[in-house]
């Protein structure tokens, strides 16, 4: 009997010592810059008793299928518009958390050295997702390029030019394989993680960009029922801490922006 006490006694210490230890988050985050910010704030949270784990995708959709299935707790890659148009799509009711960056979109060639010198009939890959198709377009009309029916159209495809001018042709693929088809086309618009991933330098590369004034931020997105939870809160104060801030501005050199 004394064994018996004495083995529940164990076993109960042993639970709340586990209990103690903090609790584990499972985050998606795309390779570049996200996967590389949460990597740093790993030993920060460590400390804040939240046992990290980062799960790399190189999709956009999978991220948020898995948090809205509870396989993950939290996802880090997205902007607002795509969190909205993919919630309305996929009938699903993610939530941001907190906004960390900036990735300033932008068109790159390895055909003409500026947008001037591209030719009538040329062209344009964009992404095929719904926002960040018209995240491009809306991108396109600022630089004179095409016209849109609704210039704030976030979610603008090709179907929603009022004027395309100079007769461009646009080739629609799925975000992850634009830098594949940078030799194939003759303007390609690249979303900067992707751009990072394939050795280009935003800042320096692109023929066109957006602003430090991007609306697009990216964001740390959950669910309903665990975005309050003391666990994403200390993810989020994290994110959003000096030190991220001081590392995007070094490591990223305007390719990507603190948003806070």
């Amino acid at each position: 009997m004394k064994k018996v006490l004495l083995f529940t006694a164990l076993a109960a210490a042993l639970t709340a010592g586990l209990a103690n230890a903090g609790e584990k988050l499972v985050v998606a985050a795309t390779p570049v810059p996200h996967a590389e910010i949460l990597e740093l704030i790993k030993p920060a949270l460590a400390k804040e008793g939240v046992d990290l784990e980062i799960k790399v995708f190189t999709d956009y959709v999978q991220p948020n299928v898995q948090v809205d299935q509870k396989r993950l707790d939290a996802n880090y890659f997205q902007t607002l518009p795509y969190l909205k148009s993919f919630n309305e799509g996929k009938g699903t009711n993610l939530v941001t958390v907190i906004g960390v960056h900036v990735e300033p979109f932008g068109g790159y060639s390895k055909k003409v050295k500026s947008l001037a010198e591209l030719k009538d009939g040329a062209t344009i890959a964009i992404p095929n997702e719904g926002s960040n198709s018209g995240r491009a377009l809306i991108l396109l009309q600022k630089a004179g390029l095409i016209e849109l029916k609704d210039p704030k159209n976030a979610l603008a495809t090709p179907k929603d030019i009022a004027k395309n001018p100079r007769n461009f042709k646009f080739k629609e693929l799925e975000s992850a394989m634009l830098p594949r088809v940078l030799d194939q086309v003759d303007l390609d618009m690249i979303n900067t993680n992707y751009a990072l991933e394939a050795g280009l330098n935003p800042a320096k590369d692109a023929l066109i960009i957006e602003g430090a004034d991007s609306p697009y931020v990216n964001f740390l997105v959950a669910r309903p029922d665990n975005k309050d939870s003391a666990a994403i809160q200390k993810l989020a104060k994290a994110l959003t801490s000096p030190e991220v801030k001081a590392f995007i501005e070094k490591k990223y050199s305007g390719a990507v922006l603190p948003a806070f």
